[in-house]
């Protein structure tokens, strides 16, 4: 065959392209804001502009706060400005719990999952509601201290203020960008180039990425513009751009299409080939080895084009390890329903964030889990809103071997629920953080659990003798290594040693924002000899620790690595140089608002110690 007929098939292919992508930007009548074509548009009619902040806090992932305060909560975003356009560390901000990578390289860090879409890095959300439906024109994000964190914005077509909830929740990405680097920690109005889109909307979600900043974000407000009326656009002839010849539409890239996706799970009827060409030399280890790099909507595309990809597109190898959490926006009782059949092996599960709104009913999910909860080692339901008791007795039941369950911010389910938790006593990982589990359930998880490693309380506010809880764990969970007990509001002295005395192989204890512990008491340098494996310790914001509690940290800990003591007036700079002496693997120090540590002493500490991070916050 003459060699000019591949090359004429691959004109023909780029030309069909080519018309397709007009012919489907010509339907819809809208494009991207990017598309070099927007240059020959325009509006029309001309609306008048509403200008709204946002009336309510619906949801949110995280938050530096407290449950019953307003001090570094999401609940500041609502409403006008509280501190923008004024610069620094204000309590009448918005702050989500982590930044940088330190949470990363701690005992508790959990391993990632692998398929995850580049495209998607967010970490952290919050979800407003405003009081009018509009066609957005413009978003803009009040920043007030460290920059950078946002890196999605989405618009959702359901009104949350309606009384008839809408049969289809739609999410529509305004705007999206990989994460970046800030110079300098000074407030500022973010104000992206945003996408148009086909409905009006009073439900704006932030999704952020704090990794590369160093120190926490801080929101102040945010506004929404938008018309009432959808502006039509008016098109002119143009030359195609090469732009419009993508692949994928912003839905694909981004939301990765799972509408479409469920469509292509549930197609059996694929092309005959002759044969698979090369494929058909190849090793199945080897096919199967290939595919393992592949996303999740990429499997389901790869799998119409031939009944052998098909059959290794399909095979349960292939979701050994299944994150869901990147297209939380498109899961729902059908894409559970087709990938069912794939995942009787999986043994990772990330449902992290999805089936809000009704996507994932109980039912739904308990079908799921019957069929494939038997090989299921972790699984991450952090955000999941529509469990309940129902949901966790599911779990016990159907996930015998279950070793690492996080429940983070799932505020719905209510308390009595929490004692199915018990029935695991495989458990070795539980995050129970900003959840309603009471006093009761959690000392029969923690009786019949003896196999804990990594327990997190952090903002578990219904729980009324910590004491006795601490005292448990001590008792029975003597493998612990890392404890969060963020905003625990009532453990004194006595369960810190007894803590220390049972769970002697903590590496990592979280013990910020828990006013109730005082140095004088000798609780500090209890914990410091008593834990000599230690390697992050947060004391933050307990004003009592002094220079006796550092030097025998400096004395007992010498591996730490994390150490945060912000807001201390007792800690002088001479017992920070024994501690970074003698902790030679230290790399984060916060000493934010310690009234003897200021910026000339912080700033001679990086010069003789430049491998640790020493944090100054400041207030303007």
């Amino acid at each position: 065959m003459s060699p000019v007929f591949p090359m004429l098939t691959v004109l023909s292919m780029f030309y069909y392209m080519c018309l397709r992508r007009r012919a489907r930007t010509a339907t819809r009548g809208e494009m991207n804001s990017r598309r070099a074509i927007e240059s020959n548009t325009r509006a029309l009619p001309i609306n008048v502009e509403i200008v709204q902040y946002a009336k309510e806090v619906l949801d949110f992932s995280s938050h530096y706060g407290s449950e019953n305060s307003m001090s570094y909560t999401m609940w500041n975003l609502a409403g006008i400005p509280n501190v923008y356009p004024s610069s620094g560390d204000f309590t009448q901000t918005a702050v989500f719990r982590t930044y940088g990578t330190w949470w990363d390289h701690c005992p508790s860090a959990r391993l990632p999952f692998k398929r995850t879409p580049p495209t998607f890095c967010s970490q952290d959300y919050v979800e407003l509601a405003f009081e009018e439906p509009v066609y957005p024109t413009a978003v803009h994000i009040l920043e007030t201290y460290h920059p950078g964190a946002v890196v999605r914005i989405l618009a959702c077509s359901a009104n949350p203020y309606s009384q008839n909830p809408p049969a289809e929740v739609r999410w529509e990405i305004l705007w999206s960008e990989a994460p970046t680097k800030v110079n300098g920690p000074q407030a500022r109005q973010f104000t992206p180039c945003i996408k148009q889109i086909n409905f009006p909307t009073n439900l704006i979600r932030l999704e952020v990425n704090s990794s590369l900043l160093d120190y926490y974000t801080e929101l102040d407000a945010v506004v929404l513009h938008g018309v009432k009326e959808r502006p039509v656009l008016s098109l002119k002839p143009s030359m195609i751009d090469m732009n419009d010849i993508d692949e994928d539409d912003d839905e694909e890239k981004y939301g990765c299409g799972m509408d479409t996706v469920n469509k292509q799970f549930s197609i059996v009827t694929l092309r005959e080939w002759p044969t698979n060409g090369y494929f058909d030399k190849l090793p199945y280890e080897l096919i199967q080895l290939i595919l393992s790099h592949l996303t999740v909507p990429d499997l389901c595309r790869l799998a119409q084009t031939c009944k052998l990809l098909y059959q290794h597109c399909c095979d349960p190898l292939q979701y050994i390890h299944l994150s869901l959490q990147p297209y939380w926006a498109r899961i729902n009782d059908t894409s559970l329903e087709y990938l069912q059949s794939r995942c009787t092996l999986v043994q990772w599960l990330n449902l992290s964030w999805t089936g809000n709104r009704g996507a994932i009913s109980v039912s739904g999910f308990s079908r799921f889990l019957k069929v494939c909860g038997s090989e299921l080692v972790r699984l991450e339901l952090s955000c999941g809103h529509f469990l309940n008791e129902t949901c966790l007795e599911v779990i016990t039941e159907m996930c015998p071997n279950l070793q690492e369950l996080n429940l983070s911010s799932c505020d719905k389910i209510p308390p009595q629920a929490f004692n199915h938790i018990a029935k695991v006593g495989s458990l070795k990982r539980l995050v129970l953080y900003r959840t309603k589990v009471e006093q009761t359930a959690l000392l029969s998880i923690l009786n019949f659990c003896s196999e804990l490693q990594h327990l997190s309380l952090g903002s578990c506010v219904m729980i009324e003798d910590y004491d006795l809880i601490a005292s448990m764990m001590g008792a029975k969970c003597k493998k612990l290594r890392s404890l969060d007990l963020w905003r625990c509001k009532n453990i004194t002295e006595s369960g810190i040693a007894e803590l220390a005395s049972g769970c002697q192989l903590l590496e990592e204890l979280d013990l910020g924002w828990c006013p109730t512990l005082q140095s004088s008491t000798g609780c500090f340098t209890n914990l410091a000899r008593k834990l000599p494996n230690l390697q992050k310790l947060f004391l933050t914001a307990n004003r009592s620790v002094c220079d006796t509690d550092i030097e025998e940290l400096a004395a007992n800990c010498t591996h730490l690595r994390q150490l945060d003591i912000l807001g201390t007036r007792m800690v002088s700079p001479a017992s920070l140089r024994k501690l970074l002496e003698s902790c030679k693997d230290l790399s984060l120090l916060d000493v934010s608002f310690c009234s003897q540590i200021d910026n000339r002493v912080v700033l001679e500490l990086n010069a003789n110690f430049p491998n640790v991070f020493i944090k100054k916050s400041f207030t303007q």
